[in-house]
């Protein structure tokens, strides 16, 4: 009996001993909030799957290209391609280009506090554009009651939310009014981080919904995912085709068909306010920003692993969480890149 204890006791010691390395592998990632809901489920499921831990910070998508020009992380996330000129601060700061993978493609949507006004209400580019202008101060204005038979609206002020923290979901925000208004183009532009000309700002997904939630009459954006797991109402924006989508998965996916097909050897672009019927207005591409030659040997290994997961089965999981899965044309791009990545 003793020797059979023995024999036991040896073999779960051997058991622990021969765990493989990548069982307590851990990357650190941080960036974007916009895929956060996907990211969880992905890096939740695949650790199970394969024992690699994920320690990833929504922190904003201008966090992540911050933290991984200093080299910080292991990847950085962001709904906002890095520009040229932060490419090459990277590149000088850690001796190797940063690529960008698309991961999924999402829907930036608008919520708000209306008394009475449940998820539906219509906003026009223009009357969009004027709000976050601060030329349109009342939810009973002419230009927004005009696109909403049958629905009273309020003698109520408008209070705008936005982002303060650096956010690619800001940068496709911005993105959609500088192509629709061009006072908004002339006045604010587009980025991360723009000088809003009124409102009141928010850190993450979750301080601007707490602004809304907290002041009637107010107006903010949020990604589709978000919106949707905190129950919060959303506006029909009307598109280039003059339609109203819901923002589905299937709307995302028209606003990408044709950039999809034409997609930078990059792979940085923007879809918003894209042509076509049926297509969402305010979509985007999110990446995941990698090394193209990391310093580890086994981190390289593990990422590499991760990210030809995340292009097959984990793109399985983007309808049920209120993303769009890539077109396989952009699979087959990502492909190459992953491919590509290699050690120093």
């Amino acid at each position: 009996m003793k020797k059979t204890n023995i024999i036991i006791a040896a073999g779960l010691l051997l058991a622990c001993v021969a765990l493989p390395a990548a069982a307590q592998l851990k990357l650190n990632g941080a960036g974007a909030t916009f895929p956060y809901v996907i990211y969880s489920k992905w890096f939740d499921v695949y650790h199970t799957k394969t024992g690699i831990e994920f320690n990833y910070q929504s922190i904003g998508s201008g966090g992540g290209i911050k933290q991984i020009t200093e080299g910080t992380v292991d990847f950085g996330a962001s709904d906002a391609p890095m520009s040229d000129a932060q490419l090459k601060d990277a590149e000088d700061k850690q001796g190797t280009p940063i690529i960008h993978i698309p991961t999924v493609m999402g829907a930036v949507v608008l919520t708000y506090n209306i008394p009475g006004v449940q998820t539906g209400l219509h906003i026009t580019q223009e009357a969009l554009a004027e709000i976050y202008l601060g030329t349109i101060t009342k939810w009973n204005d002419a230009k927004i009651t005009e696109a909403n038979p049958g629905k009273t609206l309020p003698d109520l002020s408008i209070i705008v939310a936005h982002r303060s923290d650096g956010s690619g979901t800001t940068n496709i925000f911005t993105d959609y009014l500088t192509k629709v208004s061009p006072d908004w183009s002339t006045k604010v532009g587009k980025g991360p981080s723009v000088n809003w000309p009124v409102g009141l700002g928010g850190k993450g997904n979750e301080g601007v919904a707490g602004i809304i939630k907290q002041s009637e009459g107010s107006i903010g954006y949020v990604e589709l995912a978000y919106a949707v797991k905190n129950s919060l109402p959303y506006a029909l924006i009307r598109n280039k085709a003059g339609e109203y989508p819901e923002p589905t998965f299937e709307a995302v996916s028209m606003a990408a068909a044709g950039a999809a097909k034409n997609m930078p050897e990059d792979l940085r672009v923007m879809i918003t306010n894209a042509d076509g019927k049926g297509s969402y207005p305010i979509s985007g591409f999110t990446w995941l920003l990698v090394y193209k030659n990391m310093k580890d040997v086994e981190k390289h290994d593990a990422l590499v692993k991760f990210l030809r997961w995340a292009m097959t089965e984990g793109q399985t999981y983007a309808k049920d969480l209120y993303y769009a899965p890539l077109p396989k044309e952009v699979v087959k791009l990502n492909e190459a890149k992953i491919s590509s990545l290699g050690t120093r």
